[in-house]
Order: structure tokens, then sequence, then C-alpha cells
């Protein structure tokens, strides 16, 4: 199997799964908690790699001291989005922008440079994602009535380019990608843990035995997506990688409207279709 194609596979893999985790998030009743379980459940699986991988040297500590902090903020930005609306509205917004921002923070910082039919490709699926969160024919833009989560959604795009380029440092630098990935996942239930456990004080721990199961494959499915997708980045480019993991727009829409029973409608189906089309534009140029 080439490189290139087993890239592919990866970001295809880690897409199914991604749509996957944030449904399990969605799903619960109490978004910050989902996702502290998540995060929790997600450290505990990861533990044991720690004492058989090699041990994090001086740069990789560097690489999680920008990392851990950009994931953190990440996941408030995504708790918010998750909480104010439809997994199948912000889903394709924060994450369709991503793609576009992650090429151009790794043209910036890592020095990666995309052809022009390339960089078309990340234009076309960006735009098609933002199609998604236009509101109903009839209502002004400045009168939708999911603003509040499309704000969310927007700045949780930002911080998924953020991460993108500062993880795909992390598993460059690291002694094995896979001692990135699993200090990465240790270190990033810290902060969203810490919220809920003052959020929620006395109700943290029942609401713990409550549902723990639905962290547990959550956490599964995330370590599953995000590791896949971090051990791409040493294959390809940041941006094709970021570009295809992005494709979980389309399975996030048809969970929400299986699974959640949200309605998906023609126009995100269209522009589902719009999406794929600039991806693979993006990932067999040259």
């Amino acid at each position: 199997m080439s490189v290139a194609l087993l890239a592919v596979l990866l970001g295809l893999f880690s897409a199914v799964t991604l749509a996957a985790a944030n449904l399990s998030v969605k799903a619960g009743s109490d978004i910050l908690m989902a996702r502290s379980i998540l995060q929790l459940s997600a450290a505990i699986l990861v533990l044991p790699a720690i004492f058989l991988l090699p041990p994090p040297d001086m740069a990789t500590w560097y690489a999680l001291l920008f990392a851990v902090p950009v994931h953190f903020i990440y996941q408030l930005a995504l708790i918010g989005a998750l909480k104010h609306g439809d997994l199948s509205l912000v889903f394709p917004v924060m994450r369709g922008a991503a793609p576009l921002l992650t090429g151009l923070l790794a043209w910036a910082v890592l020095g990666e440079a995309l052809s022009p039919l390339a960089m078309a490709g990340l234009l076309i699926s960006t735009a098609a994602v933002f199609w998604f969160a236009l509101p109903k024919a009839g209502t002004r833009l400045l009168a939708h009535p999911d603003a509040k989560a499309l704000g969310f959604a927007v700045l949780t795009a930002a911080f998924i380019a953020a991460y993108n380029v500062t993880d795909a440092r992390g598993v460059r630098v690291a002694p094995s990608p896979f001692t990135f990935i699993a200090w990465l996942f240790l270190l990033d239930c810290i902060g969203v843990t810490t919220l809920a456990l003052w959020r929620r004080r006395r109700l943290y721990l029942p609401i713990v035995r409550q549902k723990w199961r639905y962290g547990v494959a959550g956490a599964f499915l995330s370590i599953l997506s995000y590791g896949a997708a971090l051990y791409a980045f040493t294959l390809v480019e940041t941006a094709r990688v970021s570009a295809l993991r992005e494709t979980a727009v389309v399975f996030a829409a048809i969970f929400g409207s299986w699974f959640l029973k949200e309605q998906m409608g023609r126009r995100r189906i269209l522009a589902a279709c719009i999406l794929a089309a600039g991806l693979a534009l993006l990932q067999f140029s040259r």
C-alpha cells in the first residue's frame, strides 16, 4: 500500500469516527459533562501506553505546552456550539472552515505550500460547508435564529486550525508520533474536567455513574479518530489530512438525521456533494 493511499484511508477512518464521537457528546443532555467524561475516559484508556512508548523529550514538552491550551479553548468553543445548535448545522460549519484556515496556518508556520488547484479545492469545500449555515429562505442573515451557535462554530473552526498545526509539529518533533499522541490525550482532560468539577460540584460523580458508558464509547472513538489523523500528519501535508478528515461533516449530517431526528434537507445534501467534490480536488491535485 502506498503512503498516499494509507494517508487517505486514515483520513476517511478519522472522519467517520470523529462524527460518531461528536454524536455521542451531542446525544447527552449535559454537553459539558459529556465532553468531560469523554476526555477523562480517553486519558484513562491511553495511560498504559506511556509506559510502553519512548518518553517525551524537551522538544515534545515544548510542543505540548502550546498544544494543550489550544485544545482546551477548542473544547470550550465546541461545547458552546453543540449546546446551542443542531449537530447537522454547527458541525459542518466548525469543521468546514478548518481546512482553509489550516492550509493558511500550515503555510505560514510550517512552510507547507499547496498548488493553486489544491487551494481551489480548499475554497470550494469551505464555501460548501458554510452553505449549510445559511438561514431559511426569507430570513435575513443578521436575524439568523442560530447566530449564537454559529458564532461558537466559527470560533471552534479557528482553534481546529490552530491545533492541527500545533499537533502536526508535535508528532514530527517527538521521539515517536505515538509519544505525542498519548501524552496529548493524557493532558487534554485536565482543563475540561476541572471546569466540569467546578460547575457541577456535587452532581459530577452521580452524572458520571449514569453516563460513563457513553463517555467510554466516545473516548474510544475519539482516540481512534485523532490518533489516525495525527499519524497521517507524518505521511502527507497537514492541510490535505485536515481536509479529508472534514468529510466528517457529511457523516455528522447523516448521523444527526438518523439518530437525532434532525432535518437535513435538500440544500445540505447538495452542499455535502459540493464539499466532497472540493475535497476530491484537493486530494488528487498535484
